[in-house]
């Protein structure tokens, strides 16, 4: 868990498209993660075979920049942009 004061711990105000997936903001950024991977694993859109890579459904596309798979690593960079 996040140290009390850093800024992982910090809330964040979430876009509505990222809102569409993990629930309105603020949220801090590790809150973020954990419902973005609940959302994925309940959806079934990680893949099978290379389990780094998820294919987007048309919210996460929205988030993705319209990408329809990316790779786990991707996912937080493209994440951020929206967070603020």
């Amino acid at each position: 868990m996040a140290k009390r004061g850093s800024a992982l711990a910090k809330p964040l105000n979430v876009s509505s498209e990222l809102a569409a997936v993990v629930g309105k903001g603020p949220l801090p950024r590790t809150q973020v993660v954990k419902k973005l991977w609940e959302y994925i694993k309940k959806n079934g859109l990680q893949d099978s075979v290379n389990r780094r890579n998820i294919k987007a459904d048309d919210k996460l596309k929205a988030v993705f920049g319209g990408k329809s798979i990316v790779n786990m690593f991707e996912m937080t960079k493209l994440v951020s942009k929206h967070l603020s």
